[in-house]
């Protein structure tokens, strides 16, 4: 059986090895994609740090990697919609018989040489679209995205708020830009994030700990405050501060991810003005894909800049680490076996 090479993460001892593992094969429905391009994203330190668990995972180790691009290598029988050859994005999930399941967590992912992939949980990727912006977009993309088309539903002309401007709140800034929210307000408290947050279109940045926050966001917003605003860092106090910024009958959207209680301290204001908070996570995969390549096919978006640096498959462990310690802020690392 040919071998090949992959990160692989021992759950209970939150292990990463790098090595040798046997080459998967393609099955009845599946295809094995021979992978270029594979994003390194938080949620993987927080997997190896041991804040977050798979819940869904077989076994006790699991290939990493979520965000994944790569050329169709071989299909399984019965699989007629793929070719070898092909340049693809995989989903960063499938669905099997009604459940959810997240690649690279739940099941093994991209940080390998090949990886699997359900037919339908797939899609082109476009020619003029390098492998790694196409592997960034089914995470740091797409999940900015469905939060603020979909569970936010933010509209033209409307004041939003991003807390948090790393890997996915910086997306959302441009995101946000190009469905016409006004004004646009980005949180953060590293001075570098702030300036990369109104170099990607937001109207003002702000620091957390900025004693006049909520009264700039007012005269910002002509008094009225925050239609919206997106919680990227999973961070209580982040929610409180952003619940204070809202309009009447403002949403506030939990992207970042915290296992943390929410509270609302205000809790009559917050009930006088009808105001919501929306869970979110990831995104509508089949819609969500094709609209964000479309989009960077049609030279509406521009992912070259969310690459902060490639490394080979082997520094796995380096590029986490890179990413732990916030080396050089880092949007988007990237892996190539």
């Amino acid at each position: 059986m040919e071998q090949m090479l992959a990160a692989r993460l021992h759950v209970p001892s939150r292990t990463l090895r790098v090595e040798e593992v046997p080459r998967p094969q393609p099955g009845p429905g599946q295809v094995l994609v021979k992978v270029e391009a594979a994003g390194v994203c938080l949620s993987d330190v927080h997997l190896i740090g041991g804040s977050l668990t798979p819940q869904l995972l077989r076994g006790d180790t699991v290939t990493l990697g979520h965000e994944v691009s790569g050329t169709i290598a071989a299909t399984g029988e019965g699989v007629t919609s793929w070719s070898p050859g092909q340049r693809v994005v995989l989903y960063a999930g499938e669905t099997r018989d009604g459940v959810t399941y997240t690649r690279g967590v739940d099941y093994d992912g991209g940080w390998a040489e090949y990886a699997l992939s359900a037919e339908d949980a797939l899609t082109l990727l476009p020619d003029a679209i390098p492998f790694d912006q196409g592997a960034i977009i089914p995470d740091a993309v797409s999940t900015p995205w469905g939060a603020i088309t979909a569970t936010a539903a933010v509209r033209p002309a409307e004041a939003v708020g991003v807390w948090g401007v790393g890997g996915l709140g910086v997306h959302a800034v441009q995101l946000l830009r190009a469905v016409g929210a006004y004004p646009i307000v980005a949180v953060d408290p590293n001075p570098t994030a702030r300036r990369r947050a109104l170099a990607a279109g937001a109207d003002l940045a702000l620091d957390p700990a900025a004693p006049d926050l909520t009264e700039r966001v007012r005269a910002v917003t002509a008094g009225a405050g925050l239609a919206a605003a997106f919680d990227f860092a999973g961070v209580p106090a982040v929610r409180e501060q952003a619940l204070t910024a809202l309009a009447k009958g403002g949403r506030l959207v939990l992207v970042g991810l915290t296992d943390k209680p929410l509270t609302v301290t205000q809790g009559t204001r917050f009930s006088y003005l009808q105001q919501r908070i929306l869970g979110h996570y990831g995104s509508d995969m089949p819609v969500a894909l094709p609209q964000l390549l479309g989009l960077v096919e049609g030279g509406r978006l521009d992912f070259s800049g969310s690459i902060s640096g490639t490394l080979p498959l082997a520094e796995a462990a380096e590029a986490v680490a890179r990413l732990e310690r916030k080396q050089g802020d880092p949007i988007r690392l990237i892996l190539r076996p």
